[in-house]
């Protein structure tokens, strides 16, 4: 898929993020030589696409306290992972879930979810509510504490190069 320029240059401008003005979407169509209505149209469009999928706040969850991070990591029955997935991505402390295909037979693990917590005990808390709602179709699971911070950033399109 090829993005109308104008559309590229909406996520080339916005995708680090918006400004911290009280109308940030204004500044962001003025920077473009666009109408507020157009810019928030396009998006609107872009996001009916599939181009992108949500615009929202992404707060910082280091400076809210949560400094114990785990991936925890789950060997699920493959005929239920998918909506045994989608119900952990549910519950409201675990920020990303995915599925991935397992490297046996060192790593049985197909389901993944992280968990941010104030403690690591919060965080050990939090992986039992999730052991519980796996249940039976759980073979085994673990958690992988983050050490430190190596990216925070999303996926961002390079500059296009005139």
């Amino acid at each position: 898929m090829t993005l109308h320029p104008k559309d590229r240059a909406i996520v080339e401008a916005t995708q680090a993020g918006l400004p911290l003005v009280p109308t940030p979407f204004e500044v962001v169509a003025n920077t473009l030589g666009m109408s507020e209505k157009e810019l928030l149209d396009r998006l609107a469009h872009l996001k009916k696409q599939g181009v992108i999928r949500r615009i929202g706040a992404a707060p910082n969850h280091y400076r809210l306290g949560m400094t114990s991070n785990g991936m925890t990591v789950w060997d699920v029955d493959d005929s239920v992972v998918d909506e045994l997935g989608e119900r952990v991505g549910a519950l409201p402390f675990v920020t990303h879930s995915y599925r991935r295909p397992r490297a046996l037979p060192d790593w049985p693990y197909n389901l993944f979810a992280m968990v941010h917590g104030a403690t690591r005990k919060e965080v050990l808390e939090k992986q039992k509510e999730i052991s519980t709602l796996l249940g039976d179709a759980c073979r085994v699971g673990d958690i992988l504490f983050s050490t430190r911070i190596l990216k925070k950033t999303g996926m961002r399109l390079r500059r296009k190069e005139n």
